[in-house]
C-alpha cells in the first residue's frame, strides 16, 4: 500500500488542508483530507478492470465547508439528531445548538465535520485526531477522538473510531458516504440494488425524530431482505427521504455484515460491515446540485446509534461514553466484483 500526501489548500487561518492518497497494487485509490476527516473519493475497478470514482465527493477542499450533504465527512460529537437540542445526562440538562428543524444535527454548525483534524501516516494507514474541549457545542466533558483509515489490496476501506472522555458524554461518530457503484462517468437512471441484514425500521415523525415505535419491514417499501432497487425505499408521498434501520441481533463490540450494494451494469459490489447498531439510508436526490452533482444517483449510507438515541433509552442503544471507557466502533466498506 502506497500513501502520498499533498497540500490541498490553506484555511483562512493559514492552516494546511492535506490530501492523502492511499493506492492499492491494482491502481484502486482512496483519497482523504483532514478537513472533516473526510473520505474525498474511492476509485475501484469494474468487471473489465477499469477504475472509476464510486464516491460522489467534492473537487475542492473549500466546497466541503458548510456542505449540507456532509458527504464523506466524519460526523460528531453525535451524528444525526438530538431532539429539540436537549438532553439530560446524570440528572443535568444540557441545551445544544438547534441547527436543523428545531433539533441539534451532526454536533452543531461547528461539529466534527467542520473542523480541521490533525493527520498522520502510520506505515500503511492514515490516522486523524481531534480534541474537543469541555463545553464544545454545548457537550459535557473533554473528548479526545481518533479516526483510523485502512485500505488494502482487497479494496476494503476500514474506518475505526476511537474516543476517550473525562466526563460522561454522548459519542456517536459516523462517516456518511454517497456511493454510486456505476461510476462517476455513468449516465441514466439509478440502477443500484440494495440488500440489508434483518432489521426493524425506526418510525420517525415530520421532524425526523423517533415516534417510539419500531416497525417490521416485510412487505413494505423498506423491505430489503433481498436485493431490490435502492430507490424503492423513497417512493412514498411522505416527503421524508430518510430511513433508519435498527439491526436485529446487534451485539456491542461485534463487527457484523449489515448489507450489500451492487450495480448490475458495472459488476461492482460492496459489502457493508459495522459494529454500530443502526444504518441510516438516504437517497442522493435529497441533495440536488451542490458541489458534487453526481450525488443525485447515490446511495447515502451512514452507520451509527440512530436518531435521538441519547434521549431514547429502551428504544435504541445508548451512545453514552463514561470516563475511563474506550469508545471503539468500526465500519468497513468492502468493494469487489460480482462473479
Amino acid at each position: 500500500m502506497d500513501i502520498e500526501q499533498y497540500i490541498w489548500g490553506m484555511t483562512p487561518e493559514g492552516e494546511a488542508v492535506v490530501l492523502y492518497v492511499m493506492r492499492a497494487a491494482s491502481g484502486a485509490e482512496v483519497r482523504l483530507c483532514n478537513y472533516g476527516a473526510t473520505v474525498v473519493s474511492v476509485s475501484v475497478p469494474d468487471r473489465t478492470g477499469r477504475c472509476d470514482e464510486v464516491i460522489a465527493g467534492c473537487g475542492r477542499y473549500d466546497d466541503y465547508a458548510g456542505d449540507p450533504a456532509a458527504g464523506g465527512k466524519t460526523l460528531g460529537r453525535c451524528a444525526g439528531r438530538i431532539g429539540h437540542g436537549r438532553m439530560t445526562i446524570e440528572g443535568t440538562e444540557y441545551r445544544l445548538e438547534r441547527n436543523d428543524r428545531g433539533s441539534h444535527l451532526h454536533g452543531g454548525s461547528r461539529g466534527f465535520g467542520e473542523r480541521l483534524w490533525e493527520g498522520r501516516v502510520e506505515t500503511n494507514r492514515v490516522v486523524m485526531s481531534l480534541l474537543s474541549e469541555e463545553g464544545d457545542q454545548g457537550y459535557p466533558g473533554q473528548l479526545a477522538a481518533e479516526v483510523v483509515f485502512d485500505f488494502d489490496d482487497d479494496h476494503a476501506l476500514e474506518i475505526t473510531y476511537l474516543a476517550r472522555t473525562d466526563r460522561t458524554t454522548p459519542v456517536d461518530l459516523a462517516t456518511r458516504l454517497h456511493i454510486d457503484l456505476a461510476g462517476g462517468g455513468a449516465a441514466g437512471a439509478p440502477a443500484q440494488e440494495l440488500r440489508l441484514a434483518p432489521a426493524r425500521l425506526v418510525e420517525t415523525d415530520g421532524r425526523l425524530l423517533p415516534t417510539g415505535r419500531l416497525l417490521a419491514t416485510e412487505g413494505s417499501s423498506c423491505d430489503f431482505g433481498s436485493f431490490r432497487p435502492l430507490h424503492d425505499a423513497f417512493d412514498s408521498d411522505s416527503g421524508i427521504d430518510e430511513r433508519h434501520f435498527l439491526l436485529d441481533g446487534w451485539q456491542s463490540g461485534i463487527l457484523a455484515e449489515a448489507g450489500e450494494l451492487r450495480d448490475p451494469q458495472s459488476g461492482r459490489h460492496m459489502t457493508l460491515l459495522t459494529s454500530q447498531p443502526c444504518i441510516t439510508l438516504r437517497s442522493g436526490t435529497t441533495y440536488p446540485g451542490a458541489a458534487a452533482p453526481d450525488r443525485e444517483r447515490s446511495a447515502v449510507l451512514e452507520c451509527g446509534f440512530g436518531p435521538d438515541a441519547v434521549n431514547r433509552p429502551g428504544l435504541l442503544p445508548s451512545p453514552l461514553l463514561h470516563a475511563g471507557e474506550l469508545y471503539c466502533q468500526k465500519t468497513v466498506f468492502r468493494f469487489g466484483i460480482e462473479a
